[in-house]
Formats: structure tokens, C-alpha cells, sequence
């Protein structure tokens, strides 16, 4: 059950905090009416986002702490550099609010270089995760590769978002800007769905052998298709830019959901890969009957927080106000 929420938390987290990462990553330096509304794009939402990052950071700390343990020993070094991106990103809103209009662009800048430090570091996290912690010059390269493919991935999810919320001129270049970061995220996804089964023998055993090869093939060849009904969606909507303009977030949250279908089907039921599993992991009895109080109170209260605040705050944005 903590495995599963765990998954939960992470997989709500990376869509969720993924869109306004790529939002961040995006907003103009020279332009304060664009930058202004993308803000408010994200404003009443992007704090909260995060609360499923502490989610899914605590269930593993409580309930796999041997896990745990091991994947920030081998990770410490880039969580530094998450953590400074995170901690850029707040300042710099909080700053922008009370900033003179001058030096908003400064704040601008913060915000943008948090957004993007965040994102690479999440990808080069991942990337060494899938690797196995290995610790040489090929592994630090892949790591690399992936920090750069969630960047377009957040950027992808983020353009979609912009193009469902805004109107005008900023949808117009949304939409642009998602063709862009749909058409890398599509040949990232395709590397790795080759590359990865290639350099792992039981990876590729999981997924091409029979009969479960039937039921999870189909998977990322959805996925693919997707990227193609995508870039079609995207050639018609800037005729009707309002008709369908949330097609293009639905279609990137699913691409989202089926990647991460992929990655805990390659490695379940390990969770340090090749080294633990979750069996092995987990915390005894005591710890995990206390985890379940916690739980209990938590997470219902976090999905009804975060349905409430989308409920309230739906629809296109409306301009910048922080009072």
C-alpha cells in the first residue's frame, strides 16, 4: 500500500509541479505583461504542487528508510542543487510581489533559473536512478540526457497548460511552443524506450517476454501514438484556438502517466534498482502502524485541498494580483 501511494505521490507530483516548472521555465525576460500573466497562471496553484514532492519524500523516509537511506547517499550532490532550485523559486515570487517594476525582471530571472535548475536536477536524479547509481563517465552522461528530456517533458506539460489557460497572442506562442517540446519529448521517449531494454537484459526480459508481452506492449506504443494525435491537435488549434484548448494538457498528463507506468513496471518490485527491493526495504510493523495515522489524515486532506483549489481557480487566468 505505501509503495503505491509513494507512486502516487511522485506521479501526481511530476504532472502537477511539472507544468508550473515548465511555465517558470518559460517566462520572458523582456516582456512584463507575458511574464505577468503566466505568473497568474500558476500563482494559486504552484505552492501547493509541491506538497506531493514532501508526500512522497516522507512515506519513503518512514516507510523505506533503508531505501531511502541508499538513494540520497547516491544522490546527495544533485538534491543539493533541487533544493537550491526550489528554494530560488519561492524567494524569487514572494520578492517579485513587493520588487519596484524595475526589478522584477531580476526576480524574473530567479524565478526562471529555479525553474529550470529544478527541472534538470529531477531529470539527472532519475537518469542516475535508472542506472543504478553506477558512477562512471557513461552513467553521468545518461544522466545528463535525462535531465534534458524532463526539462522538455515539464516544458511540454507546461506550453499545454499555458495553451488551456491563456488567450490571445500568449496561447498563440504556447502552442508553438508546445510543438517544439512535443517533438523532442517524442524522440526522448523513443530513445529510451530503446535504449533501456537494450543495456538490460532482465528489462528486456520483463517486457517482451510471454504471455505478459501482450498486456504491456500495447503501453508505449500508446504512448507514441499519442505524440502523433498530439502534433495533429496542435497543427488545428491555432485556427480555433478555443475550441479543444485542453486537449493538449489531457494528452500530455496521459503521456505522463503511461511513462511512468513503464519505468515502475520495468523495476518493480525493486526499489533501488538491481539492489533492493520494497520487501526488503520496508520499516517494521511499529513504524509503519504509526505511518498509517498520518496517512489516514493526509492524504484525503491533500486530494480535497487540491481538487478544492482547482475547482475554485478554474478556467482562463485572470490578471496578476497577489492581494
Amino acid at each position: 500500500m505505501y509503495a503505491g501511494l509513494m507512486a502516487l505521490a511522485v506521479l501526481v507530483y511530476a504532472i502537477l509541479d511539472g507544468y508550473d516548472l515548465g511555465v517558470g521555465m518559460m517566462i520572458p525576460l523582456d516582456d512584463k505583461e507575458t511574464a505577468d500573466t503566466m505568473i497568474a497562471s500558476i500563482g494559486p496553484f504552484w505552492d501547493a504542487n509541491e506538497t506531493w514532492l514532501v508526500l512522497a519524500v516522507g512515506l519513503a523516509f518512514i516507510a523505506f528508510p533503508q531505501a531511502h537511506s541508499m538513494i540520497l547517499q547516491a544522490l546527495y550532490i544533485p538534491v543539493v542543487f533541487l533544493l537550491f532550485g526550489l528554494i530560488m523559486r519561492g524567494v524569487a515570487f514572494d520578492f517579485r510581489a513587493k520588487a519596484r517594476v524595475k526589478r522584477q525582471r531580476r526576480w524574473d530571472k530567479v524565478f526562471k533559473f529555479g525553474s529550470l535548475l529544478t527541472s534538470f536536477a529531477q531529470g539527472y536524479m532519475l537518469g542516475l536512478y535508472v542506472i543504478g547509481f553506477e558512477n562512471t563517465p557513461l552513467a553521468h552522461a545518461f544522466a545528463v540526457f535525462s535531465g534534458i528530456g524532463v526539462v522538455c517533458a515539464y516544458g511540454l506539460i507546461g506550453s499545454a497548460w499555458l495553451i488551456m489557460k491563456c488567450e490571445g497572442q500568449l496561447q498563440q506562442d504556447a502552442i508553438s511552443w508546445c510543438k517544439k517540446f512535443a517533438r523532442v519529448a517524442f524522440v526522448g521517449v523513443l530513445l529510451v524506450s530503446i535504449i533501456n531494454p537494450a543495456i538490460n537484459e532482465w528489462i528486456y526480459e520483463r517486457w517482451f517476454d510471454l504471455p505478459m508481452a501482450l498486456v504491456v506492449l500495447p503501453a508505449p506504443i500508446i504512448c507514441l501514438s499519442l505524440f502523433v494525435i498530439l502534433e495533429l491537435v496542435l497543427q488545428k488549434l491555432p485556427k480555433s484556438p478555443d475550441n479543444g484548448a485542453w486537449l493538449p494538457f489531457l494528452i500530455s498528463a496521459f503521456i505522463f502517466v503511461l511513462c511512468f507506468f513503464g519505468l515502475v513496471y520495468s523495476f518493480y518490485p525493486f526499489v533501488v534498482p538491481g539492489k533492493l527491493t520494497i520487501f526488503e526495504a520496508v520499516a517494521d510493523a511499529s513504524a509503519l502502524t504509526f505511518l498509517l495515522y498520518g496517512v489516514v489524515i493526509v492524504v484525503p486532506t491533500l486530494i480535497a485541498y487540491t481538487l478544492f483549489s482547482y475547482r475554485v481557480f478554474w478556467g482562463k487566468v485572470q490578471p496578476l494580483s497577489y492581494y
